[in-house]
């Protein structure tokens, strides 16, 4: 299985006088790095030393809003100095803090800011704690992100935009989720998602159920917020499986690919862990999907492609296309998997060719396949190509996008203004020779999902799936 990290422990708490043991019962449940926050100088000190002790543990500086009234130019020059050790990784624990006002909440505003500015200028992420001050708290890292973070492109569609932070041990609402993702956060989860009824979902586990597991960090915030079955109790990083089968269990994924993605996103944010290769086969869930392009005639404002071309942990930037022969063995036996999907960050139509002989081979042993497309592969190909697939593709899955072509075209980067029709061309002939045809919406703003359903379900005859954006 994937290792694991856990990206907000405080081993540098007093709870924690067997720091060796501690760490050895996490290797053993195979969480392999831990992040170690500070919430005050001497504490951020004592993770520093920490991280030098231990390999695999890393560090991170900084001044909690309880302790911001504390605070002077002097502290913050020293958070600043130990910034710039080899084996921090981002300056936090800071924030604010509403709930207990232990420092002004002005002080706190001030000391956040002044801290974030620091991390501009060392060039490290910040490991944000919130507590009932959302207005306050989105105020300032939107305004923060006007100067020398610059905002993503676009909020409204911007999926991966560059990471500047997490808000740690995330308790807010949907909206916040969603505005903090737009600026670059991940939300960081803890113990607090097992909490609640057993049949009443709460707030948080609402929340996690709707947001793509790439923008999900997993946390324990320990001795603190230890999850179910160990609530009360000293928490601990051995516990980190526990919050992400949780997870898992929300999105309808297996614990491996949360193991998987929320992993890469710490490598990603904090350079802690490995970075994964590339791949030209790729499971998620019980289906295989096969990469055969970053090839495309589109160029989606909310597609990756010509970034990471990340795919919940799976690193899809390939250097160079895949045989057919190469993609049979990776599939070897096509029954041990729902079904096999050709898909990747490209347009798999552009090697239709491959797909085919590809298809042949899993059809011929039983196996189950589909065809993950923009619907443009008749332009593509100069030629109806669907009469081809008959027999041998399963399922069809077109990207709708937006029933209007204006939007559309601005969407999909379509630059001759014709690919809207061909897409519904091609599903609505699609469904006269594939069992099963889909076709799919992304969530973005201002997207009339019942007229989307509608549209699919009584011009299309096809049936309806909806992505959510974030």
């Amino acid at each position: 299985m994937t290792y694991l990290v856990d990206t907000h422990c405080h081993l540098n708490h007093d709870e924690f006088n067997q720091v060796s043991e501690t760490v050895g019962r996490a290797e053993g449940e195979g969480v392999s790095y831990v992040v170690v926050p500070g919430w005050d100088i001497r504490s951020s000190e004592r993770a520093v030393e920490l991280s030098e002790m231990f390999e695999r543990l890393y560090a991170a500086v900084g001044i909690h809003p309880h302790e911001a009234s504390k605070a002077d130019s002097v502290s913050l020059q020293r958070v600043e100095s130990l910034s710039k050790h080899k084996k921090v990784v981002a300056i936090g624990e800071i924030g604010l803090d509403y709930h207990y006002n232990f420092s002004p909440p002005e002080i706190q505003r001030n000391i956040f800011e002044a801290q974030i500015e620091i991390a501009k200028t060392v060039g490290l992420p910040v490991s944000i704690h919130n507590r009932e001050s959302d207005a306050d708290l989105m105020a300032i890292l939107e305004r923060q992100a006007t100067g020398s973070w610059s905002l993503p492109r676009r909020f409204s569609y911007q999926i991966n935009p560059q990471p500047r932070g997490v808000l740690h041990s995330f308790n807010s609402n949907y909206d916040i989720a969603r505005r903090a993702i737009a600026l670059g956060f991940y939300l960081g989860i803890s113990g607090m998602i097992t909490f609640g009824k057993k049949d009443t979902e709460t707030e948080l586990q609402k929340v996690v159920r709707a947001i793509q597991p790439e923008h999900l960090l997993a946390e324990t915030d320990a001795p603190y917020l230890a999850p179910v079955p160990h609530r009360g109790k000293t928490n601990e990083p051995a516990y980190v499986p526990i919050i992400v089968r949780k997870i898992a269990e929300l999105q309808g994924l297996n614990e491996e690919d949360i193991r998987r993605t929320t992993s890469y996103n710490a490598y990603k944010l904090f350079g802690v862990g490995e970075a994964p290769p590339p791949k030209i086969a790729y499971q998620i869930k019980d289906s295989l999907y096969l990469n055969l392009t970053l090839r495309c005639d589109s160029d989606c404002i909310f597609c990756d492609r010509k970034g990471e071309a990340m795919v919940k942990g799976h690193n899809l930037h390939i250097e160079r296309e895949p045989s057919a022969q190469e993609l049979i063995a990776e599939i070897d036996d096509p029954t041990r998997y729902k079904e096999v999907v050709f898909c990747g960050y490209g347009e798999p139509t552009t090697r239709l060719e491959v797909v085919k002989e590809v298809a042949r081979f899993v059809k011929g042993r039983s196996g189950r396949t589909r065809l993950d497309t923009d619907g443009h592969g008749n332009v593509i190909n100069h030629r109806d190509i669907l009469p081809e697939l008959r027999g041998i593709i399963d399922a069809v899955s077109v990207s709708l996008n937006s029933i209007d072509p204006v939007e559309y075209k601005r969407l999909m980067g379509d630059q001759n203004g014709n690919g809207w029709h061909a897409m519904v061309d091609f599903a609505k002939e699609a469904t006269k020779y594939i069992p099963e045809v889909y076709m799919s919406v992304v969530g973005v703003p201002g997207l009339d999902v019942d007229a989307a359903k509608e549209f699919v379900e009584n011009e299309i005859g096809a049936k309806f799936r909806y992505r959510p954006e974030f």
